[in-house]
């Protein structure tokens, strides 16, 4: 299993610019693109809620949602992110731990453009 410092996201990969989907291109999934996007705010404050409950499961259960999402949705940056976090509360390695995942997490998700 990895250790914590493993699985954090390298600060290059983070970037400044929009990361857009995959799938932009794609004039069928706009319309849900921009849905996903603007409901992720609404996921992160789930996901910090039941961290800040230490409720670990529902943690990972949550994250582990929307790393699948962000596959299906084209965005690879974010199911890394969100697989972070689900490692992070499967493990139960440490809240600190999970606050710098989530930190990560909140940033990728600020940069997703449908």
């Amino acid at each position: 299993m990895p250790t914590p410092s493993e699985t954090k996201i390298p600060i290059g990969d983070l970037g400044l610019g929009p990361c857009y989907s995959s799938l932009a291109g794609d004039p069928d999934m706009m319309e849900l693109l921009a849905l996903f996007v603007s409901e992720l705010p609404q996921r992160l404050v789930e996901i910090r809620q039941a961290a800040q409950g230490q409720n670990w499961q529902e943690v990972r259960r949550l994250a582990h949602q929307l790393r699948g999402a962000g596959g299906s949705y084209g965005f690879p940056l974010l199911t890394t992110a969100a697989g972070q976090v689900e490692n992070i509360a499967r493990q139960q390695i440490s809240i600190s731990e999970l606050r710098i995942a989530l930190d990560q997490l909140t940033a990728v998700s600020e940069r997703l453009r449908a």
